[in-house]
């Protein structure tokens, strides 16, 4: 990158900034709390992934109207991925519908961008479980590892602190449940129009990985999407074959296209989503988009995000946030919809340093100045004031679980039993 480039980049030490990342995780936030309400027995995974991202490109259709020119939209489609599927299952209307059912370990993926900054967010949850009927054993288990992974992040992603610190907390909640980060996923870091940035988190690296991945300390003004994937196996997670549905464009790739249906896809893909994950469930046509996909893919033109599955009878937990990592402290802006009284684990954290760090409170100083100033330029971009900043207010032990109908971004997680 030159330097020139490198003085134009647009960071979250700008508030503008700031706001169009809390934009974007509001959405976010809402389109999680609509899909999980309407994950029930005998819900249909395509409709789901279809109202998520349809609600997504309705609200993100809402704000910066006078700005022509600004992208916005969908940063990464809705998926949603049960029991051992580990992740990117985001169905086409030919493929076999799938039905949950009671019991279910459900994973739901989605992320919203404004201007093209990024604000990601993934929730764990099983069908038809209640208080009064919470989930016990195995998938209890592997919920409960994978939220205090997530809430351990969030202490531990600060300026100064190092990526390896999370991988080795990771490494130590998993084994406390017996289960098993997914080998080699990555967190990465996010910048404008870039999800998948340089700087990233490793879960479970193989001594190769270990040699080859980058350490990297956390810096000020830098933002993460914090991506946790446990497994109740060994954390081992392979392409079964299915369909890939969802892929993003590779900028670095240069390839003259042949075929005339491989342009019109291409041409258009990059007209609505630029370098953005999308499905190709977006595409009209779909026979024509499925032909049109398969010399791209081939010159790789574009990324695949294949699907991937642990064992059989195994079951995948996942929980993701993304997290600004500002002057006065990390701000978590997309949500924890988890309720700890849901799953009852008969394990533990047992590592002391890590059960003092999870005690201890991730709370943020407030700067009242700054979130009003922030608050009226959402007011002025939607044309209503927007729930972010009250939020950060709110009491530690209601945050985790906040359940009211305009769901908060940039929340203080309670201080999680372990």
């Amino acid at each position: 990158m030159s330097g020139d480039d490198e003085t134009q980049e647009q960071t979250i030490a700008d508030d503008l900034v700031v706001t169009k990342y809390k934009m974007g995780a509001e959405i976010a936030n809402q389109a999680l709390k609509m899909i999980v309400g309407a994950s029930v027995a005998g819900a249909s995974v395509l409709s789901l992934c279809e109202k998520g991202d349809a609600f997504i490109m309705a609200e993100t259709g809402k704000i910066y109207k006078k700005e022509k020119d600004m992208k916005k939209g969908i940063a990464f489609p809705t998926c949603v991925s049960v029991n051992n599927c580990v992740c990117h299952y985001s169905p086409l209307k030919s493929d076999p519908d799938v039905l949950l059912k009671d019991g279910d370990l459900v994973k739901i993926d989605l992320g919203v961008h404004v201007d093209g900054f990024i604000s990601n967010v993934a929730h764990s949850f099983i069908i038809g479980v209640t208080k009064d009927n919470p989930q016990t054993g195995r998938k209890a288990d592997v919920i409960k590892a994978a939220h205090l992974c997530a809430e351990a992040a969030l202490r531990l992603v600060k300026p100064g602190n190092q990526n390896t610190q999370v991988t080795e907390a990771w490494n130590k909640i998993a084994k406390s449940f017996k289960c098993s980060p997914i080998e080699g996923m990555l967190s990465h870091q996010l910048k404008q129009h870039v999800i998948d940035g340089e700087k990233t988190i490793i879960q479970n690296p193989t001594d190769q990985q270990k040699k080859d991945h980058e350490k990297a300390e956390f810096e000020l003004y830098e933002v993460y999407a914090v991506d946790v994937l446990l497994s109740t196996g060994e954390g081992k997670a392979k392409d079964g074959g299915q369909r890939t549905t969802v892929y993003k464009r590779d900028p670095n790739k240069v390839y003259g296209l042949k075929m005339k249906a491989s342009r019109t896809f291409f041409s258009e893909m990059e007209r609505r989503f630029d370098t953005m994950p999308f499905t190709l469930r977006a595409f009209g046509d779909e026979g024509k988009t499925r032909l049109g996909v398969v010399e791209c893919a081939k010159h790789e033109l574009l990324q695949p995000f294949s699907v991937l599955h642990e064992k059989e009878g195994e079951f995948v937990a996942q929980f993701k946030f993304t997290v600004l990592l500002m002057a006065n402290g990390p701000l978590r802006i997309t949500n924890s919809l988890f309720e700890p009284e849901l799953y009852k684990s008969e394990h533990e954290v047992e590592d002391p340093e890590l059960k003092a760090l999870l005690q201890s409170s991730a709370s943020r100083k407030t700067q009242k100045k700054k979130k009003k100033k922030a608050s009226k330029t959402v007011e002025n971009a939607t044309g209503q004031a927007m729930e972010t900043e009250a939020a950060e207010s709110t009491s530690p032990s209601k945050a985790s679980t906040q359940t009211s109908d305009a769901p908060k971004t940039a929340t203080s997680p309670s201080v999680p039993a372990v």
